[in-house]
């Protein structure tokens, strides 16, 4: 019966689209996830993923992929930020809040007043099981040139993001790698759109990396964690939109909070339960 299940959905080939592309995202998400959390820059994330909706409709309107409007607007983001952090006095978490929500709601306004064939509830919530072809190369083009690049990066990426002033002090380019960095987050977020939409992208971005930084403390674990964590959420998330016809987006976000609960539950070192026990343990100890 289980097995049937399972096997069910794989007669249809838009599922099998759905599934292979759901794992993929899932994975190059994971990578990024766990460098922005460790960064702190988890609203930078959140950012991004809010502003791209008026590249995707400028691009539209002069007809050049909607994934290249997207990463432009999303890389335009990042460098106003960068801009405005560096011109005024004001904190740049503060900065991010006020350039997305202000590209956001030009993007919003863009929708309502140019006629496209693009509904916004799937620019907003995403439609992985309506994938297209040319969608499909986008995001396996974005994600791999993602993956290549974090992976031959990866030294110089970890020593920015833990340590600016040694970067700079061994002479790596840390401007460079700043704005490399916020490039290859801008190009997950274009591979991530058709599977959950703008709304939904930043907890994909976000989720994979809290849950590995919970379970353990040692970063290629935690990576390995992440995307083992990201693609079978993605996976069980297709599958339970299909059964409940829901919506694939808000399924793999639901299942990825409710692995996010288990570990910030269960965890064996930093979860409620152990610290619960430790903290008991600590009155019962006379002093």
């Amino acid at each position: 019966m289980f097995l049937a299940k399972i096997i069910e959905p794989l007669v249809y080939g838009f599922m099998i689209k759905a599934l292979l592309m759901a794992a993929l995202i899932g994975a190059v998400c994971a990578l990024i996830s766990c460098y922005l959390i460790l960064k702190g820059w988890s609203l930078m994330g959140d950012a991004i993923s809010h502003a791209v909706l008026p590249g995707i409709v400028i691009a539209y309107l002069a007809h050049i992929p909607l994934g290249a409007g997207a990463f432009f607007a999303g890389l335009l983001n990042a460098l106003l930020t960068g801009w405005i952090k560096d011109h005024s006095r004001i904190h740049e978490d503060s900065v991010m809040g006020t350039v997305f929500t202000g590209m956001m709601a030009t993007g919003l306004i863009l929708v309502t007043k140019v006629r496209t064939n693009v509904h916004l509830m799937h620019i907003l919530f995403g439609s992985l099981l309506g994938i297209e072809t040319h969608d499909m190369v986008q995001a396996v083009i974005c994600a791999g040139i993602t993956l290549v690049v974090v992976t031959a990066k990866r030294k110089d990426i970890l020593l920015y993001l833990f340590d600016k002033n040694y970067a700079k002090a061994v002479g790596l380019n840390v401007k460079g790698i700043h704005y490399l960095f916020l490039s290859l987050t801008a190009l997950t977020i274009v591979a991530s759109l058709q599977a959950a939409g703008i709304l939904l992208t930043v907890a994909m971005l976000i989720t994979p990396g809290c849950i590995a930084y919970l379970l353990t403390d040692k970063l290629d674990r935690m990576l390995f964690i992440s995307s083992c964590s990201a693609m079978l959420s993605a996976l069980i998330g297709t599958y339970v939109s299909y059964y409940l016809n829901g919506a694939t987006g808000a399924c793999i976000i639901l299942v990825q909070t409710l692995f996010f609960v288990f570990a910030m539950i269960a965890a064996p070192k930093y979860g409620i339960v152990v610290r619960r026990k430790a903290f008991l343990n600590s009155l019962r100890t006379p002093s």
